[in-house]
């Protein structure tokens, strides 16, 4: 019997057979694409995978996990993957043999675990349509361990969605989902989104739109000290509006103001740019603020993922 108490197939031991071949043909593009499926690899990826697949099913929709493959190993380190694996609504496990779960991987070292999963992204509509406070726009970030490290912070900081431009990396490359450590499971995330026009719906939709930006003229120091003295003790109108503010910048239905009257605790969106240029001055001009990081030690900048965790977070913290 398998762990979910279905007959149990044969142990998976042949690296070369058909099976093995297209599951590690996942790890390439056109294979992802023309499937509209990507590998999870590990405990973690693979627990956050299943949870999603028994949430899903249990509000009418589809499922995400297509098929699993665990060594016996694995299944007794994870006790927990394991009782997922139980639940009937679960696709039955495929035992396998170290060497045919390192034939399937895109690691050298392999974890134990491979779910095949569909596709998880939504549309920007639908995003747009459920209010928003905190959004991460990655624009042209094309670094898999950049994209995954910003996806996992904004999960982190319980931002609402994450939205890649159409030149950003593909976030089912197995290293961005590896990356996400099971966070790419969590939160809506939109691929393709047409830069041109995306800020102005962006406002529409009540987000202040923020640029991180090294050479902004607002500091993001500036931001959180004018927050913290809003929350001061004379605050009494609520955990997200200030007495002083007018009614058109407090509160997710608020229009969003331009330079230095943008406030953190308005909701807001985001821009984080290319590893390398930065945000086109294009993309900067037509945010409410170019917001700068400051940086105190010699380093000549911050790696965009360690600044969208900075970021993300004092949104975060002042709005709450």
């Amino acid at each position: 019997m398998t762990v979910n108490g279905r007959p149990q197939a044969p142990l998976m031991t042949n690296t070369h057979a058909d099976r093995v071949k297209e599951v590690a043909r996942l790890a390439g593009r056109p294979s992802r694409l023309r499937r509209r499926e990507f590998l999870a690899e590990g405990p973690q990826a693979v627990r956050e995978a299943l949870r999603l697949h028994q949430q899903r099913n249990d509000d009418g929709a589809s499922g995400v996990v297509v098929d699993v493959y665990a060594t016996a190993d694995a299944l007794e380190r994870h006790p927990d993957v394991a009782a997922l694996l139980a639940s009937d609504d679960t696709p039955t496990v495929r035992l396998v043999s170290p060497d045919v779960l390192a034939a399937m991987s895109s690691t050298v070292t392999p974890q134990g675990f491979i779910a095949v999963c569909r596709f998880v992204d939504s549309s920007l509509d639908d995003v747009l349509a459920a209010r928003p406070r905190l959004v991460a726009v990655l624009v042209e970030v094309r670094d898999p361990g950049n994209a995954g490290t910003i996806i996992r912070a904004a999960d982190s900081a319980g931002a609402d969605a994450v939205i890649l431009t159409g030149a950003s990396v593909d976030p089912y490359n197995p290293k961005t989902v590896r990356s996400t450590v099971g966070s790419l499971f969590h939160l809506p995330l939109v691929i393709g989104a047409e830069l041109d026009g995306l800020a102005e719906r962006l406002r529409a939709a009540g987000l202040a739109v923020l640029a991180a930006d090294g050479y902004g003229s607002t500091s993001l120091d500036d931001l959180q000290d004018s927050s913290a003295a809003r929350r001061g003790p004379a605050r009494t109108a609520g955990p997200d509006v200030d007495p002083g503010a007018s009614k058109s910048t407090a509160g997710p239905d608020a229009s969003p103001t331009k330079g230095p009257e943008v406030r953190l605790e308005q909701p807001a969106a985001w821009l984080f740019g290319n590893e390398a240029q930065g945000l086109a001055q294009e993309v900067s001009a037509a945010a409410d603020a170019r917001v700068a990081v400051p940086i105190y030690g010699r380093a000549e900048s911050l790696n965009v993922g360690t600044a969208a965790t900075v970021c993300l977070y004092a949104s975060a913290r002042a709005q709450r």
